[in-house]
């Protein structure tokens, strides 16, 4: 028998999230509640991602219509279903409204969920949001609710371990990589082989770090060296380095748990790369403090970043403590900020621009969805490289998961690219104090 054809009804956050999502249901229809359109028109303005998405979707329906009216289904074009917006109706039978609360927008689009499953019984309707609690109540209502799903990944990247160890390495081939700095691969990572992956060769008590060279296809020793003042403290450190100063990776992912060391070692590895960038780029995504918008805060537009940016100042204040005032890279960091050749900003402040010759480190990646992180990478130009750094166990936005984040929705896509290395820090640097948090609470 065959499957009945579908109807999705798209909530908000949908759009907001992926603003192409109207497209995404191959010959199924698309219908937007009438309440969807209201909540879009409030999105419209502003310079963040979701007012963009709004935008793109508003263009997108008014373009879909033309001089047609958009209650009776359009065509959203070949190998695709039908698309309408659905007026404010009440249903005939149970009344989210009735139930739960008048007036909210979320009951609203449930009754539109309920008013075309009594009118089009041929079809089955299923009501896609990234809001959990609207899911719930819809499923309460007997309505068929469920995430969006485009740009989620089955892969666990936050349970994944990165840096394989290989045991039983012939201990010539460990004492050649000392002696020689690198050797021919010839099976030795057997199915563990993969552009840019990062390796401990072990034969009893000797050991080396190593990186897989695709290109020359080589493994390559790891060394523990000073990065502007930073010595890493273990492996998983000295791999981040080797990833962040490799000229030939333009990609890195940088995946761990508050005090890793993810931040602190990209920005050291961008100062060390100073003159061979116009600019270093430090940015991070805001998302505001106990759902407040950052309006709330007093002041300027600078004294409301002010406290989004300070965990970046303060790894940027830690680096240079590690020399004296009359040091020399001391003083090239002073000359740096105060030319304007590192800046540290909000992600938004520098959206849209042309990203060459640039070191752009986007820090709480976690944060971003999977269109921003390509919206970010599509900008780059020649001599650019791009560092996203982030832990998928800490999101801090309402809609995105462990699954559906641009980090791991990144390490997902990428992985085995030779332009990519994803590097995982799961040994906590910080504190004692910092660790037993991460690890009990």
């Amino acid at each position: 028998m065959p499957r009945k054809k579908r109807i999705f009804v798209l909530d908000t956050s949908v759009l907001l999230h992926d603003h192409q999502s109207i497209t995404s249901f191959e010959q199924n229809d698309v219908a937007i509640p009438i309440t969807v359109l209201e909540e879009l028109d409030k999105f419209k303005i502003g310079h963040d991602t979701k007012n963009f998405s709004a935008r793109e979707v508003i263009r997108f329906i008014d373009k879909l219509s033309g001089d047609e009216g958009l209650q009776d289904w359009i065509s959203l074009g070949k190998k695709r279903g039908d698309f309408k917006v659905v007026m404010q109706t009440t249903p005939k039978g149970v009344n989210a409204e009735d139930v739960y609360a008048r007036g909210k927008n979320d009951h609203k689009i449930i009754n539109a969920a309920l008013h075309l499953q009594e009118t089009d019984k041929k079809k089955e309707v299923i009501l896609i949001t990234k809001d959990i609690n609207l899911r719930i109540k819809a499923k309460a209502l007997g309505i068929v609710a469920q995430d969006y799903e485009t740009g989620k990944v089955k892969t666990d990247i936050a349970q994944k371990n990165t840096i394989r160890t290989i045991e039983n390495v012939d201990s010539e081939q460990i004492r050649q990589i000392f002696t020689k700095g690198k050797i021919d691969e010839e099976g030795i990572l057997g199915e563990h082989k993969i552009a840019n992956g990062y390796y401990i060769l072990k034969n009893g008590r000797s050991s080396s770090l190593a990186v897989y060279n695709k290109a020359l296809d080589q493994i390559e020793r790891v060394e523990k060296e000073f990065v502007y003042g930073i010595k890493p403290k273990n492996a998983e450190q000295a791999f981040a380095f080797n990833a962040l100063l490799n000229p030939e990776v333009k990609l890195v992912a940088l995946q761990g748990v508050a005090g890793t060391g993810k931040t602190l070692l990209a920005l050291a590895s961008a100062l060390e790369q100073h003159k061979k960038f116009h600019q270093i780029i430090l940015a991070r995504p805001i998302v505001p403090l106990s759902n407040k918008d950052i309006g709330f805060l007093p002041g300027d537009a600078g004294d409301k970043i002010g406290p989004y940016m300070e965990p970046l100042w303060d790894n940027l204040k830690f680096i240079k403590s590690q020399f004296g005032e009359n040091e020399r890279k001391n003083k090239a960091i002073k000359e740096l900020e105060e030319s304007g050749k590192i800046v540290i900003s909000p992600l938004a402040f520098i959206r849209g621009r042309s990203l060459s010759n640039i070191m752009f480190i986007v820090d709480e990646a976690q944060n971003l969805t999977p269109h921003e992180i390509k919206t970010i990478i599509t900008r780059a130009g020649e001599g650019t490289k791009i560092v996203f750094t982030g832990d998928v166990n800490q999101i801090d936005t309402p809609y995105l998961d462990e699954h559906s984040n641009g980090l791991a929705y990144l390490v997902d896509r990428l992985k085995g690219q030779d332009l990519f290395a994803h590097v995982k820090l799961e040994k906590g640097e910080r504190s004692d104090l910092a660790n037993l948090a991460n690890d009990l609470l």
